[in-house]
């Protein structure tokens, strides 16, 4: 079940930054008392990363899949004057006010597939997922998984719906396969495609797609073109689109596996 709401927290420590991330992501404490991994909305990919991460994540918690909480995480200008690196201190600057976090899985490890096996009804739901998301960030070099507690936690939707950086040809974008599919580090052992189809489509419906937009700040998607519900529209036509070809999404994960083995 998805969040109807995201709560918000306020950040009260930075931790230390995560440089492994292309966007510099780092750990904080909020006033709650718990560790976050805080995604800035200073970063390079602005705010629609963070769109994304809300939408992906928020859709895998529906599928059942297993997604930190997100929150809201308030930042205010005092961190920029107390941080020495340059840096960290521009992209603090830049993103005092509303930033995405979710809570960080203290002692969680890198998912490795070599060392990890799946279940085939468990990589199906993340592969077909990803097809939807247009997710390309699933690689074997970079899995964006942790196994925490013995289990299997998805992490980092940022680069999915990249059809939202190139915004004026996003209906046929969300018509086109997924020929990144092929890359995908779950593929081996996405056996159950079809059957997950039939599932997932039951689960994501036009008003689980709605409510899912309706949590996402009106100051993230507004633009100097269209109103912020008007962005939700394209969001919300862009997923219902992905979901009406996702028969040949399955029929193309399906041939990618067969051609891999």
């Amino acid at each position: 079940m998805i969040n109807p709401e995201l709560r918000t927290v306020n950040v009260t420590r930075y931790v230390t930054p995560l440089r492994e991330g292309g966007s510099l992501p780092a750990i904080v404490e909020a006033d709650d008392g718990f560790l976050y991994v805080l995604k800035f909305r200073g970063a390079g990919q602005g705010v629609k990363a963070l769109i994304a991460e809300i939408i992906g994540g928020e859709l895998a918690r529906a599928l059942g899949l297993k997604m930190p909480e997100i929150v809201y995480a308030n930042l205010d200008d005092s961190f920029s004057k107390t941080e020495p690196d340059e840096e960290i201190q521009d992209l603090l600057k830049a993103s005092v006010g509303l930033n995405l976090a979710v809570h960080y899985l203290s002692g969680a490890i890198t998912f490795d597939p070599i060392v990890t096996t799946i279940d085939a009804k468990t990589a199906s739901k993340i592969v077909w997922l990803d097809c939807l998301l247009t997710n390309v960030d699933r690689t074997a070099r970079n899995t964006n998984m942790l196994m925490w507690h013995k289990e299997l936690w998805l992490i980092d939707h940022g680069a999915s719906l990249y059809f939202h950086h190139n915004w004026e040809n996003w209906e046929s974008q969300s018509l086109r396969p997924f020929a990144q599919v092929k890359d995908h580090v779950l593929l081996a052992q996405a056996t159950e495609l079809e059957a997950i189809n039939t599932e997932a489509k039951a689960i994501i419906t036009p008003k689980l797609i709605k409510q899912i937009l309706s949590i996402i700040p009106d100051e993230w998607l507004e633009n100097r073109e269209e109103s912020a519900e008007e962005v939700r529209n394209v969001y919300a036509k862009f997923l219902e689109n992905r979901i009406s070809i996702s028969d040949l999404l399955v029929k193309e994960a399906n041939h990618a596996r067969q051609t891999n083995i």
